[in-house]
């Protein structure tokens, strides 16, 4: 199972992930992002492209699997671009409070086990009206796609790497205190896994 997580998985979820209908979803966030930038679960790094080098002062990329730390490093990046590895889970964000000016997720929400903590953490860790940039699939609105997220979920995390099909992303933004300014439709694809959130959550300055 541990072959399969690190060799076999990080190349299934590359090619997912790189697929042209989410790198366009990408595309309509990642260059807002600006400061000092901590990107949750940053993958084989297809966000990297996308920042706007003038903006962002340095990327701290938050990334458990070797094996996808082991593919964003051969991916090429912009000189301009600062950026460090973090080998750590979501939940165990090491920032103090208060010190981050932008969080991107890119459809990684979907597999954080204790998505609520992590998302607790992440709160914190921003300054006052921070931002937190995503884009991610979740709980579709139609009642004949939710039966069917819901019905093929257990099998799905199995062998996706723990992806959830059915979490509503905007209400576990809320949940944790964020104000969201948000869109939501179907992208192309299988409807049980395209309906996509994506926009900024902004925390609070009280």
């Amino acid at each position: 199972m541990n072959y399969y997580n690190e060799k076999i998985l990080p190349q299934l979820i590359q090619r997912a992930c790189s697929s042209k209908p989410a790198s366009k979803q990408r595309e309509k966030v990642i260059p807002y992002a600006e400061g000092v930038v901590l990107e949750i679960g940053a993958g084989s790094g297809l966000n990297f492209e996308y920042y706007d080098t003038s903006k962002v002062q340095k990327i701290w990329a938050l990334e458990p699997s070797l094996g996808m730390q082991a593919i964003a490093k051969k991916t090429p990046v912009s000189k301009m671009l600062d950026i460090e590895y973090l080998s750590l889970l979501a939940e165990d964000i090491p920032f103090k409070k208060n010190t981050i000016d932008t969080i991107v997720c890119t459809y990684v929400l979907c597999t954080i086990p204790n998505v609520e903590l992590a998302l607790k953490k992440m709160y914190e860790v921003l300054k006052p009206e921070g931002k937190l940039l995503f884009t991610e699939h979740g709980l579709a609105p139609d009642k004949k796609i939710k039966v069917l997220q819901n019905l093929v979920n257990p099998i799905w995390k199995r062998v996706s790497g723990g992806c959830n099909l059915n979490r509503n992303i905007s209400m576990l933004l809320k949940g944790a205190g964020f104000y969201t300014v948000e869109e939501q439709m179907y992208i192309p694809g299988f409807r049980f896994y395209s309906y996509n959130y994506w926009g900024k959550a902004v925390k609070s300055s009280i």
